[in-house]
């Protein structure tokens, strides 16, 4: 019996072992999923994360990309509503409204000269009346041409007579206003451009009737009245305006020269300019084309003699 319980004994212990050593490995296999599962987790979790901060620069990509969109739109907004301001008619109404009646009053008052010089005189700072009468003084170019020995081609070269009185108008009135600017004159770009454009009164008057009366004695009595009196007004208006002896000279002597040796051009060079330009651009003069008779050629009479001789014979 004594053997036998030791046997038993041994089976016992040889099951417990056993048992114990599959207990062992399954634990082992266990740890080993688990470790498994713990990377695959944070696989996982590095994935998730990837993709939050992957999720994180596509929003801020987005946030830069509308930033970007409202500043652009912010820009072209203030910069259309700054073209549109400049492009409104409305802002160069003031200048053009003005009634006939005040134009015809200033006509006249552009060849009183002023007599009070303490103080500076009034201009007036609308841009009607310069226009209309420098457009004025175009057609009488184009008149004077017309009633001149000046031979017209191309039309009535309206371009050129556009090109010299705007030119003169904008021009001067740019460079007197830099003058007065540097002499400390009290005015500003409108009102030089009002007053050296009703200055021209007395230049369409001067031309226009000396066009059609050609006598250069007459002429020159309207150059030194009426082109003087229109003269005489803008120096008044601008010694009016200017501080200082020295200053009121270099500004009013350079004004009244300009606006004398104009008219002079416009008078005695202006055609014979413009003529010039012509020729060099085209040519010289060329006669106007006739139509003369041919003569019949030699060998054509013959020909109708030999047809009107075989008629006659068939006859």
């Amino acid at each position: 019996q004594g053997g036998g319980s030791a046997v038993i004994d041994m089976e016992n212990m040889d099951d417990t072992s056993g048992s114990s050593f599959e207990d062992m490995g399954e634990m082992h296999q266990r740890m080993k999923e688990e470790e498994e599962e713990e990377a695959e987790g944070e696989a996982g979790a590095g994935e998730e994360e990837d993709g939050e901060f992957l999720g994180m620069k596509g929003l801020r990509g987005q946030l830069g990309r509308q930033v970007a969109d409202q500043m652009w739109q912010g820009g072209k907004r203030q910069a259309s509503r700054a073209f549109s301001l400049y492009a409104n008619i409305d802002i160069l109404r003031p200048y053009f409204d003005v009634e006939p009646v005040q134009v015809r009053a200033r006509l006249l008052e552009s060849m009183i000269p002023v007599k009070m010089i303490n103080f500076p005189q009034k201009i007036a700072g609308e841009l009607y009346g310069p226009l209309m009468l420098v457009f004025t003084l175009v057609a009488i170019l184009l008149h004077g041409m017309k009633t001149s020995d000046t031979i017209i081609r191309e039309g009535t070269l309206m371009g050129t007579a556009i090109g010299t009185c705007f030119g003169y108008w904008l021009g001067v009135s740019s460079f007197m206003y830099f003058l007065a600017y540097l002499c400390n004159a009290q005015i500003t770009m409108v009102q030089m451009l009002s007053l050296l454009g009703y200055g021209l009164f007395g230049h369409c008057i001067t031309l226009f009737v000396t066009y059609n009366i050609h006598f250069h004695s007459l002429f020159y009595i309207f150059w030194l009245v009426v082109g003087g009196l229109s003269t005489l007004r803008m120096v008044a208006v601008l010694v009016s305006r200017t501080v200082g002896h020295t200053q009121r000279l270099i500004l009013c002597g350079t004004l009244a020269a300009l606006h004398m040796l104009f008219l002079l051009y416009l008078h005695f060079a202006y055609h014979k300019v413009v003529e010039g330009i012509l020729d060099t651009l085209e040519g010289p003069n060329m006669p106007p084309f006739q139509r003369v008779a041919r003569d019949i050629p030699v060998v054509s009479s013959a020909v109708l003699n030999t047809t009107a001789k075989a008629i006659a014979l068939t006859l």
